[in-house]
């Protein structure tokens, strides 16, 4: 490991060799002339060689010194060029993005805007995963996930892009053999398709939101789906009514695919997050990629 006070006592002598003096070097750094004077001290002392030959007016490199000095100023600038690659990645859209994002979303919502995405980052190569589950981020090498539902780990930073709103929908197929459903009470005398919740490995609850009242719903299932689009693709079909988010279901509905069947129960909704490892300077290509993800859910 890397001695820090090596480290500052090489940064410190450097200062002091472009400048031509203590004073200036001070200056430079924003410390004292005793400061520096006292890290040159110190950094002789760690080598066991005297470094500088100082004068009343002048500072110059011994023979040690120049020695020590052409072997570690080329380790320097390559320091100075990382730091400036770093600020930059952090200002700039480049490189390779990695997310970690919900299938679902990926296959009904984001599928076919990648490109205008790409497009408007010409720098940037994007690599996505599509998973049921979170995972270790830091050791996947994962810059980025989406995910719908309130975060389970604290050690991620959570920024929520959304609240998605969810509606109970059929096809007109399904209502013409079935009848609609007039109130939300009347889901126990349908076919209902039931969505497994990958967390807990059941299926979620049924519920309906208005001005701040919630009701919940049992309702008779038959089937339980793991996969969205296969969810919608039944209920496309005329299998039964089921639950989705609407940003999913949009043009359905616009084209009369599909039937929004409660439409004065309308408050329910379910969060949309972003979750990245670091709230420290997260990079430009996790910024944009956010900033896209948002723009398109809203």
């Amino acid at each position: 490991m890397m001695d820090g006070r090596l480290l500052t006592g090489v940064t410190v002598l450097d200062a002091v060799i472009a400048s031509g003096g203590f004073s200036k070097a001070a200056d430079a750094l924003g410390m004292s002339s005793s400061g520096v004077s006292h890290a040159i001290a110190r950094l002789e002392a760690r080598l066991g060689a005297r470094l500088l030959d100082r004068t009343t007016r002048s500072v110059a490199l011994t023979d040690e010194g120049r020695r020590f000095y052409e072997r570690v100023r080329p380790s320097l600038e390559e320091i100075e060029e990382a730091a400036v690659d770093a600020s930059s990645s952090a200002a700039r859209v480049r490189g390779r993005l990695r997310v970690n994002i919900d299938p679902f979303f990926s296959r009904l919502v984001l599928a076919g805007k990648l490109g205008g995405f790409l497009a408007k980052y010409p720098e940037l190569a994007l690599e996505m995963i599509t998973r049921e589950h979170v995972g270790d981020l830091v050791a996947d090498g994962v810059d980025v996930a989406v995910r719908f539902g309130e975060p389970i780990s604290a050690s991620l930073i959570a920024r929520k892009l959304a609240d998605i709103q969810i509606l109970t929908v059929a096809s007109p197929r399904y209502l013409k053999r079935h009848g609609r459903p007039q109130v939300p009470q009347d889901l126990p005398r349908h076919s209902c398709i039931d969505f497994r919740d990958p967390q807990t490995g059941r299926p979620y609850d049924w519920e309906f939101h208005r001005n701040g009242r919630i009701l919940p719903i049992k309702v008779a299932s038959r089937l339980m789906l793991s996969d969205a689009g296969t969810m919608l693709t039944e209920c496309l079909a005329g299998t039964g009514i089921c639950q989705v988010l609407a940003i999913a279901v949009k043009d359905q509905l616009a084209k009369g695919r599909l039937v929004n069947l409660f439409p004065d129960w309308a408050d329910e909704t379910f969060p949309l997050y972003a979750l990245y490892p670091s709230r420290h300077h997260p990079a430009a290509k996790v910024r944009a990629f956010i900033d896209f993800v948002s723009q398109t859910v809203r």
